[in-house]
């Protein structure tokens, strides 16, 4: 309130609604009596006035009329004027009836100003508004840097509430100068309509006539539940019009924060991948994450950092992020520092096979869940120097999960991936056994540990698409190593999401599988990149075909014949029904073995172990891995 008293603002619109309900009233009579007030009534008038008009001013300030932004007024506002109006009119007759009896007031009078309120009232917000919309009515939408003076005509694809968002959004930005000359749509029933007074002028298949015809200089694309096939064929026809195009953030975007409405950038490969946010059931995280104490193993990398980013959302007491790049530690540090002051952000740099220093984590900072998701994501890589896969990504989970166990943390979260299915490389081998070690970790000693596997994840380090996207910067060629290579793929802020939505559901010994939708084809992948980049396959950025690299297969699995998958109460989320026989203490012993074999740096060793320990794994090279 004492805010709202040192604003100019708040006092022009007192005075101003003073002098509009007085003259509502006034009218109210004039109108009664046909232009003429008796005197008498004059001096009814008179005598009310002076208490009626204060009266309104404070069922107005009670119901909230003051709060608002009036440039900003809205059907929300007039609903409250209106509850304003009948609830001060009530009162006012309520009171007359039982000091008066009504003698001497007009019954119709009341009625009428009541009314009369309203308009007033209604008309002088509207004024505002309009007055600022003419101010703002040329000017800009904040997602280019336009030079004052310089109007853009804008073409808007999708005429649904995203599309309305948008005008209104453009038409109250004072930054820039922008025009919208129509929406596209293709529900011809919306063809010739206007939206805000913006008409829909035609179909998507129409752009190329409708951009020269009317002058456009820019297309955006406000369609946010387009399918990955609807995406293609957008982005095609603005490419094919040949004028710059860019895409409305999706609703995920502007809830997590990562982007507001009045920003758009330009359309990337994500768009065309056609999937929807995944749906996760924010109470049941929230039930293990909110105030406890949290640690994030790899939590600078790129899953890594989007899980502190989601968990961060959930006010847990503490997060602690564990990794071995200085960079990147440092820079988690910092953003997670300043947008969650109020929750203990401690970094950790050093690697967790590293037993000692992750002994002194667990115990200065008490962890009670664990998300472990540190570990090599380069397939070829691993071929060459497999010790570096025993070290890091066997050695180092089982240091967690040893962990986890000793310090009774209540829930731990291995993250794995599809490469563990039916392995052709080290690092898929590796990780089927820390997959076959949690389920042997749960099994033996009742705990909440759990792995989640899943394909590939679009953007992350060492991914194909900035491989792609950098190849495209140098003018090619994009380098594909098969021609029907195939993988799974989805976005890193989904795969992060359904991470925690799996926790929630884990009781223990769970291998979780995330649906990834259809393969796709890498070949497709470059191809509609480069045409992203307004370019052509083969004639502008050549694709150039390599051979499929050492562990690398032609098409992944999410889970192979003998697995056992079940359905969970998620739509995304399937679970694996059977559970490893291996005893704990036979784990260990075949991970002692793996540890003296990487120690010598034997690799033909290493492989020979790991087939004894996954009996499925056949090394790459054989007739049957590269299937």
């Amino acid at each position: 309130m004492k805010s709202k008293l040192k604003q100019p603002n708040f006092w022009f619109m007192l005075v101003a609604d003073t002098v509009v309900v007085s003259l509502a009233y006034y009218f109210a009579y004039l109108l009664r009596f046909d232009g003429a007030i008796p005197s008498k009534y004059f001096a009814s008038w008179s005598q009310t006035v002076i208490w009626i008009a204060p009266l309104k001013l404070l069922t107005f300030f009670c119901f909230g009329l003051y709060r608002g932004m009036w440039r900003y007024t809205s059907a929300y506002d007039f609903i409250n004027l209106l509850k304003a109006c009948f609830m001060s009119s009530g009162i006012i007759v309520l009171i007359l009836l039982l000091r008066h009896q009504f003698v001497g007031f007009p019954r119709s009078v009341f009625v009428i100003d009541l009314f009369l309120v309203f308009l007033f009232a209604g008309g002088l917000r509207m004024s505002i508004r309009f007055y600022y919309y003419h101010q703002n009515g040329t000017k800009g939408f904040a997602f280019t840097q336009s030079k004052e003076g310089q109007t853009k005509n804008l073409l808007i694809i999708g005429a649904g509430d995203a599309g309305q968002m948008l005008v209104r959004e453009i038409r109250e930005n004072r930054r820039l100068h922008y025009n919208t000359i129509g929406f596209i749509d293709d529900d011809r029933s919306k063809l010739h309509q206007t939206i805000h007074g913006v008409p829909v002028l035609g179909t998507v298949d129409e752009i190329g006539n409708l951009v020269g015809k009317n002058g456009v200089d820019e297309i955006i694309i406000a369609i946010r539940s387009a399918t990955a096939a609807q995406m293609r064929r957008l982005v095609s026809a603005c490419k094919a019009s040949g004028l710059p195009s860019k895409i409305l953030p999706t609703t995920c975007d502007l809830l997590n924060g990562t982007i507001t409405t009045g920003e758009v950038r330009e359309i990337c490969y994500e768009d065309l991948l056609g999937r929807e946010s995944a749906n996760i059931n924010v109470e049941q995280i929230g039930g293990y994450l909110a105030g406890k104490r949290i640690m994030v193993t790899g939590g600078a990398g790129s899953i890594g950092s989007e899980l502190c980013r989601q968990i961060a959302e959930f006010k847990p007491e503490s997060l602690v992020i564990v990794d071995r790049s200085e960079s990147g530690l440092y820079d988690a540090e910092i953003d997670f520092a300043f947008k969650h002051p109020e929750i203990g952000i401690y970094s950790v740099l050093g690697s967790v096979q590293n037993q000692a220093l992750m002994q002194r984590v667990f115990s200065i900072h008490e962890p009670q869940v664990v998300f472990h998701a540190a570990a090599y994501k380069h397939v070829p890589m691993m071929e060459v120097n497999p010790w570096e896969a025993v070290f890091n990504i066997i050695v180092g989970s089982k240091t967690i999960l040893d962990l986890s166990k000793e310090n009774r943390v209540e829930m731990c979260v291995i993250v794995s991936t599809d490469k563990a299915v039916r392995p052709t490389s080290v690092m898929g081998a590796s990780k089927r056994v820390v997959e076959l070690m949690t389920q042997a970790y749960a099994a033996q000693n009742n705990v909440r540990f759990m792995a989640v596997r899943f394909g590939n994840v679009l953007g992350t380090a060492g991914s194909v698409l900035p491989l792609f996207e950098k190849q495209i910067e140098r003018g090619g060629p994009v380098t594909v190593t098969h021609p029907e290579v195939t993988r799974y793929f989805m976005t890193i802020a989904e795969a992060s999401s359904l991470i925690l939505q799996a926790g929630a559901l884990g009781k223990g010994g769970e291998i979780f599988i995330l649906k990834m939708g259809i393969p796709i084809r890498i070949a497709d992948m470059a191809c509609d990149l480069i045409k992203i980049c307004g370019l052509r396959p083969d004639e502008d950025i050549q694709i150039k075909y390599t051979g499929l690299r050492p562990g690398e297969k032609l098409h992944e699995e999410l889970i192979t014949s003998g697995e056992d998958v079940g359905k969970t109460e998620h739509q995304d989320i399937m679970v694996l029904n059977c559970y490893n026989s291996n005893c704990l203490d036979e784990m260990k012993g075949h991970i002692k073995d793996l540890i003296v074999l990487a120690e010598a740096t034997d690799i033909d060793g290493i492989k020979r172990k790991l087939q004894g320990i996954v009996p499925e794994y056949t090394p790459w090279g054989s007739k049957s891995s590269k299937s």
